[in-house]
């Protein structure tokens, strides 16, 4: 107590916050309030200013936002209530203010209620891929492939389960489709450091033991992405499990790459997917996907058309290019609005 007592308050201040977080996260949260901050400075000195939003108010991809922190005791709450209000009072000062979604820009009204009742709305920038790192396959195989970080909010369990229940209860061999030439590959970012990633990871490989289907479910962790675009051009679809992701890339780098996907009805793939045209759009459960699984399967010209949709769909909506001069307007616009 007495070498408390001797700390500086500054050093006790850190020690609090340490203790209630952890200091990755802390790292994050210092690097948004640092450039939310700012944005008093950056309008007084009469130069825009803009923010870009992954989930509800993010600079970069990686930085926690007010929607994600924690708020689960009372110090949290404490620490958490003026942080909160200045990122709410500093956000509203941007010029403009970019989501990824109309889904996102729906839980960014919902989370800074003060800012959408005073009419401040966030405008939707897509994210983009390079469509030229992707050339049409000329050998796909009966593989289905799931693209994720090793996480239980990804929700990868709903791809085993859905191919458990495509053998199940599924085509048969009077069908002309061998269901033994059929089967999934789990892949995604893995870091064996992190405990979720590791547990999960297992109760994943329990899940397909059970189901009766570990022999044709293979696992990759971390693989690279010339390891990714060659699982992308070898499989016949992509299933995309995460319920109300933001907005998900995944799908965007399977379209590219020509292949159709199957994702839940919610969040950003609603916005990104053409139901019916680049893959199917399924209520988040193992006999939706399912259905949708067997008719890939039993109509490869359908799968292949889906294919070459997606990549143009991508191209026209997606692309580097079109992402370059959605932004570009975006700026445009707001530096012409500040001068009015």
């Amino acid at each position: 107590m007495l070498l408390w007592n001797l700390l500086p308050w500054g050093t006790k201040f850190i020690f609090l916050l340490h203790t209630m977080m952890k200091i990755d996260v802390l790292k994050r949260l210092c690097l948004v309030r640092i450039l939310t901050f700012c944005a008093p400075v950056i309008c007084h000195r009469n130069i825009k200013s803009g923010l870009c939003c992954h989930s509800t108010i993010e600079v970069k991809e990686d930085c926690k936002d007010l929607l994600l922190a924690q708020h689960t005791t009372a110090l949290r709450r404490i620490y958490r209530k003026p942080i909160d209000f200045l990122e709410e009072i500093t956000t509203g000062m941007a010029d403009l203010i970019l989501v990824n979604s109309r889904f996102t820009a729906s839980t960014f009204a919902k989370t800074f209620k003060n800012l959408d009742a005073r009419g401040i709305k966030p405008a939707v920038l897509y994210p983009a891929v390079n469509v030229d790192q992707f050339e049409k396959p000329n050998d796909t195989k009966l593989n289905f492939l799931s693209i994720n970080r090793f996480e239980r909010k990804k929700n990868i369990e709903l791809a085993i389960s859905a191919f458990a229940t495509l053998h199940t209860h599924g085509m048969h061999d009077d069908r002309g489709v061998n269901m033994d030439d059929v089967s999934l590959t789990v892949a995604g970012g893995f870091d064996n450091r992190l405990r979720e990633n590791v547990e999960y990871l297992e109760e994943l490989k329990k899940l397909a033991e059970r189901e009766g289907v570990s022999q044709r479910v293979r696992f990759i962790t971390s693989c690279s992405t010339a390891e990714r675009n060659a699982l992308l051009a070898q499989c016949l679809c992509v299933l995309y499990t995460p319920k109300d992701e933001h907005f998900g890339i995944v799908p965007l780098e399977a379209m590219a790459a020509y292949k159709p996907v199957i994702a839940c009805n919610s969040g950003g793939p609603v916005e990104s997917v053409r139901h019916g045209v680049t893959g199917f759009l399924c209520d988040p459960s193992p006999r939706e996907f399912s259905l949708a699984m067997a008719n890939l399967i039993q109509d490869p010209h359908m799968a292949e058309k889906m294919g070459q949709d997606s990549h143009e769909h991508v191209t026209r909506s997606f692309s580097t290019k079109i992402f370059g001069q959605h932004l570009n307007r975006y700026l445009v616009d707001a530096a012409r609005g500040k001068k009015e």
